[in-house]
């Protein structure tokens, strides 16, 4: 072999040719050769690097396929952060580790944190202690406070600790943290470094990660897009090199013709390339068998071949062991002598099969260490890890640390391994949900059927379903959550009704999130029926979820017979079980029209919900986020804005994900109806990523009808019209109260775009034509309000008045919040025919709107209070109230509202500024496409052009261009130009 393939050994993957300036010619370790290639990534790196050192968060993905040369270039990042100042750490998920959880960022921080404890505070260390053992008091384990019969760990309250120690171990010159490999990271470390992505650390922090993308998984993905939206995102692509660069690679002594073999069988790719040139042997070509292409096994099978047998053996050990990995569990998986273990490890870093790292040591490349574990045989395997899980028992290690081994290794009624794999669940049920609920199955597996819970601690084998079920469901595993649940009945005696009951709810949780709620109604009711005393303790759950069941179907009335049943409170009941009852009542009587009864519910509610700690809200998550809609339907959205942020932290702080979409949704209700569209999208954004994630088509209909509403009252009408027919495309709900919104919001969205006859149809669809609608209060009032405003604006004022007529009707006494849309309906009708009488009315209504926090409602009523007074001659009051509505409008991000308000104010012959919510100066607060239409419109391209160019119909072009004009305040396309040529004076 040549010198150059000898090289190759030290740093082959990936090498790059420096580039001028920023990043280091020779970043890899000593004895490594530069870079070839990758001209296009290191200056984006030393970019990235840059936008830190100024005081930007950075998230960079590095994406290729395996050998890639992805691992190569994170060390060449790591090699420039130390010339920007900044410090650097580096981790690693690992292949046979994957279930640990946090493992990558453990990797990276832990030795660190020996080195340097931040003072955080004991609250913040004691939650940091659970997951790097460098901080815990009791390396042996976990703390006590994890067990199965201790509160979830608040994952919350963890991830913002976490943010906390990036921000302390920054310091002032800033920190790079590398996780290589994030495609074997466990759900924990995806979460934790997506909360990272929407809650940047407040330093100078780079967060670089590099995965294989055939192997990343869907959260994975989502939250690499989340990061690239949000805009601290990067991601750069590594691909194969080139021809050109691969002889570059190879050098001189390298023949042509053995250089196009080598580049043809490797394809380009790094490591394929490397592993070809180390063996003598000749190789064939051949597709991908899973990681490797066979000719690329077979030479590293080679390579491993001419280890001593001690060597092979160690090697093969350490593999079993960990990724990095001491030399004593080396030893003790390899059976050898902790003297021969050091003697062969010795040959294996001198042959290049693993480097040393500190006081430990890596192999070159996890597919080196999936070739070596694979080299041993299956049964040695087995056995290996057995020695491996009794030798870290031996020194205490965590049962997450030996938990993966245990899998491995134990054999069916092997009571200490199912313990162990228990013990590390339950660890981690709150962290780490998918985790738990992977170490319960193999605990299930190796417990013989009819297992039954003895006085050594151990659970029965019905008893660990039933925590499977339980961690499934609330980490939104839905699918196999239901599964779990419905075997579990099957198998649960007809008379043990508490284990039923709880099984039951989970189902039926699952069943309705899959969008089965007939499923879900009918077991509940099955199982009530087998219990002898309604008012029992395990009824209580079930009779819980079945009024759920009724309310999400609008069947109020029902809802209210099963609560009728239920007492506030029993002395045998838990304290969370009072708070969850509480929180259901407010919704049935407020549909029944009891507005009274149905405030002082919800004012009971809020105090046992303010006063309760974290852990029993987290039992009954469902029905706090009932609590939480009672209160938008009733006006009060000050309030559920809290209530809504506080359980959404609680959800995913005890990993429930399954009800986080609910609760963002709902916050985005509330954030935009109080005129914080910013924060509402952000929250309906949100809502849909992980509603995307549970692939529940209802949770995913709640979201996108969230996002579509916040998008209108932002001005962004056509997104609003796309997010709101995929809700309908969606179709999940249709006959409940939440498909009808769907349709509401695409009726919304249609008629901002100018799509009226449309737009009114779709609302009498999403009201049912007023036969029966199974919309709330408020709702209903908007729908009737928009119509009023319809009929008015096309000059039929009998029309709009029947709909103001029918608004009326709707008031209800107590709920003055929702009852200024009625008002808003009076006004629009009395407009044609005595205008100042609608202003009065119009005033009256944002009075209201203003005492309820109602900013968007309120500017909306201030314009027509200032329109009306125009029509009466008013010109006074009717600039008043315009310059009030455009400010409303601009604080809000109003865009389409601040561009009529800015309109009517120049019909009153006042000359205002263009400038607009988010718009820029000039702009008018136009959208992006907006933007793109005025610009052709400056170029002098008609319709049809513009069309063309942007590939969308005329009939939108005229669509944008009527927005255009109201948001600029002109009419024609010359004035659009005028105000273009003006803004770019300014």
């Amino acid at each position: 072999m040549s010198t150059a393939c000898h090289c190759w050994g030290v740093d082959m993957e990936g090498r790059a040719e420096r580039h001028r300036g920023g990043l280091p010619a020779h970043g890899g370790p000593p004895g490594t050769v530069p870079l070839v290639g990758r001209r296009d990534l290191l200056p984006l790196l030393d970019a990235a690097l840059e936008d830190t050192a100024a005081g930007a968060f950075r998230f960079v993905a590095l994406v290729g396929e395996p050998g890639a040369g992805k691992s190569r270039l994170l060390t060449e990042l790591a090699a420039a952060a130390a010339a920007h100042k900044l410090a650097t750490l580096l981790g690693r998920a690992a292949e046979f580790e994957q279930e640990m959880p946090f493992g990558a960022v453990v990797d990276a921080l832990d030795d660190r944190l020996e080195e340097e404890r931040p003072d955080l505070g004991a609250a913040a260390t004691g939650l940091l202690a659970t997951v790097f053992p460098a901080l815990s008091a009791a390396p042996a384990g976990p703390p006590p406070a994890l067990g199965a019969a201790a509160t979830p760990v608040a994952r919350y309250q963890l991830f913002r600790a976490v943010r906390r120690l990036l921000e302390e171990l920054a310091g002032p010159s800033g920190l790079v943290l590398v996780l290589d490999d994030v495609h074997w990271a466990d759900d924990a470390t995806l979460d934790l470094l997506d909360h990272l992505v929407r809650h940047p650390p407040r330093a100078r922090v780079l967060i670089a990660v590099a995965y294989r993308p055939a192997q990343a998984s869907p959260r994975l993905a989502a939250l690499v897009e989340s990061s690239l939206q949000g805009g601290c995102g990067r991601r750069h692509t590594v691909g194969p090199l080139s021809e050109d660069e691969v002889a570059e690679l190879l050098g001189p002594g390298v023949s042509d013709a053995r250089r196009r073999e080598l580049y043809q069988a490797s394809g380009g790719n790094p490591f394929y390339l490397e592993a070809l040139a180390r063996s003598p042997e000749p190789f064939t070509g051949g597709t991908a068998e899973g990681d490797l292409p066979p000719a690329v096994r077979a030479a590293l099978q080679v390579e491993l071949s001419g280890l001593s047998p001690n060597a092979l053996l160690v090697a093969q050990g350490a593999a079993v062991a960990a990724d990095e990995f001491a030399p004593l569990p080396a030893a003790v998986a390899a059976e050898v002598s902790e003297q021969t273990a050091l003697e062969a490890l010795d040959e294996l870093v001198a042959r290049d099969i693993v480097r040393p790292v500190g006081g430990r040591f890596q192999f070159r490349h996890p597919l080196v260490r999936h070739a070596a574990y694979a080299s041993a045989a299956a049964g040695w395997r087995l056995a290996a890890h057995g020695r491996v899980a009794a030798y870290l028992a031996e020194i205490g290690a965590p049962a997450a640390a030996r938990a993966s081994h245990v899998e491995r290794s134990g054999r069916v009624g092997d009571r200490a391994a199912i313990a162990t794999l228990v013990e590390a669940a339950r660890a981690f049920s709150g962290q780490a949900p998918t985790t738990a609920a992977h170490w319960l199955q193999a605990a299930l597996a190796l417990m013989p059927e009819n297992a039954a819970g003895t006085g050594d601690g151990l659970p029965s084998r019905l008893d660990l379903m039933l925590e499977l079920a339980q961690v499934q469901s609330v980490g939104g595993h839905l699918a196999e959550g239901r599964e779990t649940a419905r075997t579990l009945l099957r198998l649960l005696p007809a008379d043990d009704h508490h284990r039923r009951a709880r099984a039951a709810r989970f189902a039926a949780l699952m069943e309705r999130q899959l969008d089965r709620p007939a499923e879900a109604r009918a077991l509940l009711l099955d199982e009530l029926r087998r219990i002898p005393d309604p008012r029992s303790p395990a009824a209580i759950p079930l009779r819980m979820r079945l009024i759920a069941e009724r309310m999400m179907r609008i069947d109020f009335r029902a809802a209210q017979a099963v609560l009728d049943l239920m007492p506030d409170s029993s002395e045998d009941w838990e304290p969370s079980l009072e708070v969850a009852v509480a929180a259901m009542r407010p919704m049935p009587a407020f549909a029944g029209g009891r507005i009274a009864d149905a405030l002082a519910y919800a004012e009971a509610a809020d105090r046992l919900v303010d006063a309760a700690p974290d852990e029993h809200l987290a039992d009954w998550m469902d029905a706090i986020a009932w609590l939480c809609w009672a209160e938008t339907f009733m006006g009060r959205f000050a309030g559920a804005a809290e209530r809504f942020e506080r359980a959404a932290r609680v959800a995913r702080a005890t990993g429930q994900q399954y009800i986080v979409t609910n609760l963002m949704a709902g916050l985005a209700r509330a954030h935009g109806t109080l005129g914080r569209l910013t924060e509402a999208a952000a929250a309906a954004e949100e809502a849909v990523g992980e509603a995307r994630l549970l692939t529940s088509g209802q949770q995913l209909v709640f979201a996108l009808t969230q996002q579509s509403l916040v998008a209108c009252w932002s001005g962004d009408e056509e997104t609003a019209l796309r997010h709101a027919e995929e809700a309908v495309q969606v179709g999940a709900g249709f006959g409940e109260w939440w498909g009808s919104m769907a349709r509401y919001a695409q009726a919304m969205a249609l008629i901002g775009l100018g799509r009226l006859d449309d737009g009114h149809e779709a609302v009498m669809r999403a009201c049912n034509r007023f036969e029966a609608p199974v919309l709330d209060q408020a709702t209903l009032l908007s729908c009737c309000e928009t119509l009023a405003a319809l009929e008015a604006g096309r000059g039929r004022p009998k029309e709009a008045e029947a709909w103001a007529d029918r608004a009326g009707a709707m008031v209800i006494p107590g709920l003055e919040g929702n009852n200024g849309l009625a008002r808003l309906a009076r006004a629009h009708a009395l407009v044609p025919t005595a205008p100042a009488e609608a202003a009065g009315v119009a005033d009256e209504a944002a009075a209201v709107f203003t005492k309820h926090g109602l900013r968007v409602h309120a500017g909306r009523a201030l314009l027509r209070a200032g329109t009306a007074h125009g029509e009466a001659g008013d010109r006074a009051a009717a600039l008043e109230r315009l310059r009030e509505a455009t400010g409303l409008f601009e604080k809000c991000g109003a865009r389409t509202l601040h561009g009529q308000a800015v309109r009517e104010q120049r019909r009153l012959g006042v000359r205002v500024p263009a400038t607009g919510p988010r718009g820029g100066s000039g702009t008018g607060g136009l959208s992006k496409r907006e933007r793109e239409v005025a610009a052709l419109v400056a170029e002098g391209c008609t319709n049809a052009q513009i069309a063309e160019r942007l590939f969308v119909s005329v009939r939108t072009v005229e669509t944008h261009l009527s927005h255009i004009f109201a948001k600029l305040g002109v009419s024609s396309r010359v004035g659009v130009v005028g105000a273009l040529n003006r803004a770019g004076r300014d």
